[in-house]
């Protein structure tokens, strides 16, 4: 990597651009500013869409910027986000998570890859074309926003009143992995996601456990029974009507989703553990690609701190997300499991939902599109051992609406790696994998040329 190129990456870096914090939002409108002012030095136009005030909260702006091409060439938008995960816990970071550090062939910072890393890199092999393009380009969108860590709220919003400017022949996201070893992956399909936290109240004050045990009823006992009840013992979920019209994987995507799967002890050295969660006597492609999931994200009740505190607590809480698959709606879904919560509260609490995300539907695109033939060209130009398709299991939830607002075909293709840690302490993005985005930005864009 160049100098040059360290320096802007550590620069975009360095913003504590974290999409769902309000106290964040000045460094996310800094961290848009700095995507205006470098598209324009690309020769965009490019502007800040400021989202409409929702409950007096402010939300990130939306970074929409254009290059005009040559006469008759196609139109490929590019999607990528400049939010991050929060850094928490801090303790848990080697290094300061906003202060990039390179070691050892990789730089260390929240957003290293997600997404700011692969986004920066796609871009800097877009800049590589047009500094070298000679003959006809394509015209180039781009829009980046600053809430796809927490549900795309603003562009969703946003998204349907700006048809005429997002419409596009191809639209290009670079915000996934690569397979295993860095093979190049084509992404045929994602998961939805929505999320919403659950409340449990009982007494109006923590209670003493000893003057109250046997008579108050325990919000912490009673989420922890709460969020049990949403599975089966063997893993399955337990909610009624929740699978309802699942669409399942045709013979085709199943037998090219098992090849390119990694196998039980690749995923237990990645996370530490044995794979077993999901429905027990499903295969791994299954639980990951095609089969939706109710995953309790953190539940919070009474003391936590050292020694110990002998109380009742008042209240309790969980958050929860849901990765949803083709035939499943956000709202169908989350009814589901409203419906299930409420028939299992315990006795003497009492529920209340909050924080309700509709996220977006999961979706999967045809194996045999052009975009697809033409993808899988380039990317055996690029390594020998050629592309493989995967279904991810994540979500990027704008993109089911960004493909119906601006008509584009979906080419998802990124270069990430189950090493970089992405939504954990000690993010990083490998010098090697930035190269691989940067050349294929090039490659693919230089293909549309015509």
């Amino acid at each position: 990597m160049e100098e040059a190129v360290q320096k802007e990456y550590f620069e975009l870096l360095r913003f504590r651009s974290v999409g769902a914090d309000p106290a964040a939002l000045r460094d996310c409108a800094d961290c848009a500013l700095w995507w205006k002012a470098w598209l324009e030095r690309l020769g965009f136009a490019a502007e800040l869409v400021m989202p409409p005030v929702k409950g007096g909260v402010a939300a990130p702006p939306v970074v929409l910027a254009e290059r005009p091409g040559t006469e008759g060439a196609p139109t490929l938008l590019f999607y990528g986000h400049y939010d991050v995960q929060p850094a928490d816990p801090l303790d848990a970071w080697r290094t300061p998570p906003f202060e990039p550090v390179e070691k050892d062939g990789r730089v260390y910072c929240r957003g290293a890859q997600d997404d700011k890393g692969q986004s920066f890199a796609f871009l800097c092999g877009v800049r590589d074309f047009l500094a070298d393009a000679q003959g006809p380009v394509p015209s180039l969108k781009v829009v980046l926003e600053g809430q796809e860590e927490s549900g795309s709220a603003a562009l969703s919003a946003l998204a349907p009143g700006l048809r005429r400017r997002l419409a596009a022949d191809v639209l290009l996201v670079c915000d996934t992995n690569a397979a295993p070893a860095l093979r190049p992956a084509i992404v045929a399909g994602l998961r939805g996601v929505c999320h919403f936290t659950v409340r449990l109240t009982g007494p109006d004050r923590d209670l003493h456990s000893g003057e109250y045990g046997g008579i108050a009823p325990n919000p912490a006992q009673g989420i922890a029974a709460l969020v049990a009840s949403l599975h089966n013992p063997d893993g399955s979920i337990a909610v009624k009507g929740f699978l309802d019209g699942v669409v399942p994987p045709s013979a085709e995507e199943a037998a090219a989703a098992e090849a390119g799967m990694p196998d039980a002890a690749a995923f237990a050295a990645d996370i530490g553990c044995p794979p077993e969660g999901g429905a027990q006597g499903h295969s791994l492609a299954a639980r990951n690609a095609f089969e939706p999931t109710i995953e309790v994200n953190g539940i919070h009740s009474g003391y936590a701190g050292a020694g110990s505190k002998t109380i009742i607590p008042a209240g309790a809480f969980a958050k929860i997300s849901m990765r949803l698959v083709p035939g499943q709606t956000p709202q169908r879904a989350f009814a589901a499991v409203k419906a299930h919560l409420e028939a299992h509260v315990p006795r003497g609490l009492k529920l209340a939902f909050e924080e309700w995300s509709p996220g977006a539907g999961g979706f999967r695109l045809p194996l045999a599109s052009p975009v697809f033939r033409l993808a899988q060209q380039v990317l055996e130009e690029m390594d020998p051992r050629g592309p493989v398709f995967q279904w991810e299991g994540a979500s990027i939830p704008v993109i089911s609406l960004l493909r119906e607002v601006s008509g584009a075909a979906p080419l998802i293709v990124g270069w990430g790696q189950a090493t970089d840690r992405i939504h954990a302490p000690n993010e990083s993005y490998g010098l090697d994998q930035f190269a691989k985005a940067r050349a294929w930005g090039r490659r693919i864009v230089s293909e549309w040329t015509f």
